[in-house]
C-alpha cells in the first residue's frame, strides 16, 4: 500500500505540521482552498469513515474545533470555517486514508459546494428516516 499520509505520519513525507498526538496528526493542505486549511488524519490508516474507531473519529471533531479557533486567532484571512469530510470516491475522497478538512472561509472566497438540490417533501423524508432508523 502506497498512502501519502501514512508516508506522513512515518516521517518519510514532508508536512508542516500543526498538531501531533499519540493518535491524530494535523497538518497544511498541499492544495488548500484558501491559505490555513487543514487536515486531520489518524496515524493509524483507515481508508474510509466506517473504519475509524469512534475514539478516533470523535478526537477528530475536538482538534477540528480547537484548530478552527487557532485559524481565526492567527491573522489569516478567515469569516467562517468548514469542516469537510469526503468519505468514498463519489464521495469526492481522493486519499484514501480518512481525513477531516478544516478551512478558513471568507466573504468572496472561489470556494463553492453547488448542488443543485431541490426541497424533498415531508413525506420522502420521513421515509428516509423510517429506513436509516431500521439500521442504526
Amino acid at each position: 500500500m502506497d498512502c501519502v499520509f501514512c508516508r506522513i505520519v512515518a516521517g518519510n513525507a514532508d508536512a508542516s505540521v500543526v498538531y501531533e498526538d499519540d493518535r491524530l496528526l494535523a497538518f497544511c493542505d498541499l492544495n488548500p482552498v484558501n491559505p490555513g486549511h487543514l487536515l486531520i488524519i489518524p496515524k493509524i490508516h483507515r481508508a474510509g469513515l466506517v473504519d475509524l474507531d469512534e475514539s478516533d473519529g470523535s478526537q477528530m471533531f475536538v482538534i477540528a474545533r480547537r484548530l478552527a479557533a487557532a485559524i481565526r486567532r492567527s491573522g489569516l484571512r478567515c469569516e467562517g470555517v468548514n469542516l469537510f469530510l469526503a468519505d468514498g470516491l463519489a464521495a469526492g475522497q481522493e486519499v484514501f486514508h480518512v481525513h477531516l478538512h478544516v478551512f478558513p472561509r471568507y466573504r468572496g472566497d472561489r470556494f463553492r459546494l453547488d448542488t443543485g438540490q431541490r426541497p424533498a417533501s415531508r413525506g420522502d423524508l420521513d421515509t428516509i428516516a423510517v429506513r436509516v432508523r431500521a439500521v442504526l
